[in-house]
């Protein structure tokens, strides 16, 4: 039978007590972790948010309506007790911060009874990732989750902290705003009020942030929701948290600089990581020739070579053909790696295919000096050893070439270097590389639409040099953005942000934009510009995905309470779904087969 806690206080968490409570007499409130009942004597795991404590049940001491409460816990019961603080009689726990010590109880009571959960509760679970997320209720109750989730707390806090001495100020954003198709998908909320209407959820708050800079409040920061209907990978999510900061009267060292500072901060006091400062940049075209992304692990090698000169005279159709249609041939080489099986090189053209390449070519340097090639045949002796050396080939390296369009080149060895890593263990996990990748592309052509889309938004400023090339040569005009990467990932980015209106409408022309259609999408906006605007620029980092990182997690529902799966869909509580008919109505809405 449950009772009530009846004006009982708790003294401590579980796991804040040590050797310095020995003598103190404690009241801990918890969960059970185990009981052992050795007959006479009740050990009990009593867990809660700060750690696991040892509680010892003696009928002698805690009487017999206590000892048999102690008998009747189960995993999973709540439970408080009152006790007295001892060293451990036996050897001490090291697996346990309170290893050195026990709680010898005197009294308990039993506040909840619980089932037995449908997994266990314990760090490094094996149970199926779909059944702790129908309970994650429970999931979020085992330590390594709890322990992310602390942490995550406690970088928000430490983000807070550090922007407010900066002389940020924390402003909330709409929640409900106007749908604005550039970008990725909306989620839209149906207007009840104005029937036929509907709010967009924010993916940003991009444009409440520029009317705050216009608005004279200099520096805005905010830890922001928000949500985008794309398909969901690993470090996605459908809603997600954004570290969002917009300042005045600076230009990008200044934005680069605040933002190093704010991460340093965070790893130093997150994970006692010492970040040197300042980070290395890179632009986006060395990133892209070097690595093949826009978002480079730079944790080891192999980085991209292109011997488009060296082969463009060969006899191997595939690459010649490939240059004259405007293409790049380009390789990598797996040091160490010239006798691996044929059945794996199969394995990683399977995987080039799956990023667009037609096929993948090999050229192993065996350990005696010759040659084992998918195109050997094709080529003299003479261009096959211009080749190996344009690779920085040695005996015992495996070269693998990719030939086609730059763009798809840059995807499919980018892509396969980091597989390549994976599987022959090349990436040390305790390593963190930061990196800033600048000066990007201002358009990307889109062969959907078939014109210029904005690679960040419409409001990003192009380099001052550039400026001419915006009705002459779009594609070669440079963006004044900015990302910051984190082991291959894209942690956040930024840019300068557009703040002439004659440079803004040569932007929206550029994008394809009539005026008409700009003023009705950005109309506020570009209406504020009107009246005074001040150079600013900004960034936003993804909360999630840095929290994941610093934990080291592999997924980024790991740091995130009540995450979505793939589908989009919550395990737990069933969302989305149906609602009722007369909802519906209110909201002027029919649902069609």
């Amino acid at each position: 039978m449950a009772e009530t806690m009846k004006g009982l206080k708790r003294t401590h968490r579980c796991g804040e007590l040590s050797a310095a409570n020995i003598g103190e007499t404690v009241t801990v409130m918890g969960w059970v972790q185990k009981q052992r009942n050795k007959g006479g004597i009740i050990f009990v795991d009593l867990r809660d948010r700060a750690g696991i404590l040892q509680v010892i049940f003696e009928e002698a001491e805690c009487g017999a309506e206590n000892f048999e409460k102690a008998e009747k816990l189960r995993s999973e019961f709540v439970a408080a007790v009152t006790g007295r603080v001892e060293k451990r009689a036996a050897a001490a726990n090291e697996n346990l911060a309170t290893g050195e010590i026990e709680v010898r109880a005197l009294q308990v009571r039993i506040l909840s009874e619980a089932e037995t959960p449908p997994f266990p509760i314990e760090a490094d679970s094996r149970t199926k990732e779909e059944l702790r997320l129908k309970y994650r209720y429970l999931d979020l109750r085992r330590p390594d989750l709890q322990k992310n989730l602390i942490l995550r707390s406690k970088i928000a806090t430490t983000i807070r902290t550090f922007l407010s001495e900066e002389g940020f100020l924390e402003i909330e954003t709409p929640i409900l705003n106007k749908s604005t198709p550039e970008g990725a998908r909306d989620y839209l909320v149906p207007s009840r009020v104005h029937p036929g209407t509907f709010y967009a959820l924010p993916q940003s708050p991009q444009i409440f942030k520029q009317l705050l800079m216009c608005s004279g409040y200099d520096r805005y920061f905010q830890v922001a929701k928000c949500f985008r209907d794309e398909d969901l990978r690993a470090d996605r999510q459908p809603e997600f948290t954004q570290i969002d900061l917009e300042m005045s009267f600076v230009d990008v060292d200044d934005v680069i600089d605040a933002t190093e500072r704010m991460v340093a901060r965070v790893c130093k006091e997150a994970i006692g990581l010492e970040v040197a400062l300042p980070l290395k940049r890179m632009t986006w075209d060395e990133a892209m020739n070097r690595f093949g992304s826009d978002k480079p692990d730079t944790r080891f090698d192999m980085e991209l070579t292109d011997v488009s000169d060296i082969v463009k005279d060969c006899g191997f159709g595939v690459f010649t053909s490939a240059l004259e249609a405007g293409g790049s041939v380009r390789g990598i080489n797996v040091k160490g790696q010239a006798e691996m099986p044929r059945k794996k090189i199969d394995a990683l053209v399977e995987f080039a295919k799956g990023y667009g390449a037609k096929g993948l070519a090999y050229l192993s340097v065996l350990p005696d000096g010759s040659y084992k090639s998918s195109f050997a045949k094709f080529m003299t002796e003479e261009e096959l050893k211009a080749l190996v050396k344009a690779m920085a080939g040695e005996p015992g390296d495996l070269l693998l070439f990719a030939a086609d369009k730059l763009k798809l080149v840059w995807s499919v060895l980018g892509a396969l270097r980091i597989e390549i890593a994976r599987q022959l263990d090349l990436i040390d996990d305790n390593k963190f590389n930061f990196l800033w990748v600048t000066e990007f592309p201002q358009f990307e052509w889109s062969e959907e639409e078939e014109r210029y889309v904005a690679m960040h938004h419409p409001f990003t400023m192009p380099m001052e040099e550039d400026l001419a090339l915006l009705e002459t040569e779009p594609g070669k005009v440079r963006a004044k953005a900015y990302d910051i990467v984190l082991n291959g990932v894209e942690l956040g980015g930024g840019s300068v942000r557009i703040f002439q209106s004659d440079v803004q409408e040569r932007m929206f022309e550029a994008l394809g934009f009539t005026k008409e259609k700009a003023h009705e999408q950005f109309g506020f906006l570009l209406d504020a510009f009107k009246y005074g605007v001040p150079p600013h620029a900004g960034l936003a980092i993804g909360f999630d995905r840095f929290v994941m990182l610093l934990v080291k997690a592999d997924n980024i529902r790991e740091v995130i309470a009540f995450p979505k799966v793939k589908d989009a869909s919550c395990l737990m509580s069933d969302a989305p779904n149906l609602v009722d008919e007369k909802q519906l109505e209110e909201l002027h809405l029919r649902i069609t087969e």
